[in-house]
């Protein structure tokens, strides 16, 4: 046998040697993995620019596939303390803007946030159950927000949302922790499984937006059509 064909037998091993040992090991993925998970979550919580629920899938993915039996359970207790963390630290900051004479840019940034219909929506609602309207919104894409200003203008106290709110966020981390077990179950790859929950939970996120706009296009189109 010829070196050329020994280096061609011997190359799929080689490369797949040099892959895992480019591959960091699971103590080292876990020692960084959670900690970003933790900050990605309450950033995003307290400034709604991160998918939080994207992070929590993904990282559900990649926890699927590693060895530890508790790589799950981590990162569902990580991403349930990073959201409630988060969201009382938000509630908290709105609480000391509506008690203020001037408000505060955190209380502006929540009105701005919240739809004028959704928070009329959510006062009705809140006037009628609170707790259980405090977790179905953080299943509900971009319900927390209008929720939240609701429970601010009525002046709810800090306990109250907290008792609310804990379930909550177990609740929220529970169904996006599951879309990610489903992504890695359905692909050999973490990375694969990775996108698939990425992809699906940002969708989720986008689609009431989407919906929203083309129900407020529908009433022009209409008139438009009447008056050609």
């Amino acid at each position: 046998m010829s070196q050329l064909q020994q280096f061609a037998n011997a190359a799929p091993e080689v490369l797949a040697n040099a892959a895992r040992r480019a591959v960091p090991p699971e103590s080292t993925q876990q020692a960084i993995g959670y900690p970003s998970v933790f900050l990605l979550v309450l950033v995003g919580s307290l400034v709604p620019v991160i998918p939080t629920g994207a992070v929590v899938s993904g990282a559900a993915v990649v926890a699927f596939h590693q060895s530890s039996p508790f790589s799950l359970l981590y990162v569902f207790l990580v991403g349930a303390a990073a959201a409630f963390l988060g969201d009382t630290i938000l509630y908290w900051l709105g609480r000391r803007g509506v008690g203020s004479k001037n408000g505060s840019r955190w209380l502006e940034r929540i009105r701005d946030q919240a739809a004028p219909e959704r928070l009329a929506q959510a006062q009705r609602k809140l006037e009628q159950r609170q707790i259980p309207v405090l977790i179905v919104s953080r299943l509900i894409p971009a319900g927390r927000i209008p929720v939240m200003l609701a429970c601010l203008l009525a002046r709810m106290p800090l306990r109250t949302f907290s008792r609310g709110n804990f379930p909550a966020c177990l609740a929220w981390t529970a169904t996006y922790q599951l879309i990610g077990i489903l992504g890695g179950s359905l692909f050999p790859e973490p990375w694969q499984g990775v996108a698939a929950a990425v992809g699906l939970t940002v969708a989720i996120s986008v689609a009431p937006m989407l919906w929203r706009k083309a129900r407020g296009t529908q009433p022009k189109r209409r008139e438009s059509e009447v008056g050609s």
